[in-house]
């Protein structure tokens, strides 16, 4: 069974990549919102960007997508160390998977009421901080997978 899906995986990695690639871009946008919302606000003291109940509905669903993009980056490095043991896919699975650690230790909410001061559970402000860093870990892996992808497309233009 295993090798069916590794040989269906091959025939499907460009596609697979793409997707990948389309996720961490959603987390892009959920990483700007972590950073000017709920960084700088604690950092400065003042607001980078109005949250709104639209922006609260797709901060939702960016993080949400966090899910999947995982699990296919995960796929894809160990897809990678099939071929061949090498250390840049061991920590960029560490990287992705220390996401895990984020999503189910300090949800976003949990940190963001602890900063503004309306936390149903209190939690130190430096445990809050590691949250915060776990969650910028997997910005070396989005930078891989969207060169990776870039690299594809530009041979398949040329």
């Amino acid at each position: 069974m295993l090798k069916n899906f590794w040989k269906w995986y091959e025939s499907k990695y460009t596609l697979v990549l793409y997707v990948t690639t389309l996720l961490f871009l959603v987390q892009l946008f959920h990483l700007y919102w972590l950073t000017t919302d709920i960084v700088f606000f604690r950092l400065f003291g003042r607001e980078f960007f109005s949250v709104s109940n639209f922006w609260q509905l797709m901060i939702a669903f960016a993080d949400y997508t966090e899910i999947p993009a995982i699990i296919t980056a995960s796929i894809l490095y160990i897809h990678n160390l099939r071929s061949g043991f090498n250390w840049r896919s061991v920590l960029f699975l560490f990287l992705i998977n220390s996401q895990w650690l984020h999503l189910f230790w300090i949800t976003d909410e949990i940190i963001y009421t602890q900063f503004v001061g309306t936390a149903l559970v209190t939690i130190p402000a430096w445990l809050s901080w590691i949250a915060i860093g776990i969650d910028y870990l997997e910005l070396p892996v989005m930078a891989d997978t969207i060169a990776k992808s870039i690299r594809i497309l530009r041979r398949k233009l040329m």
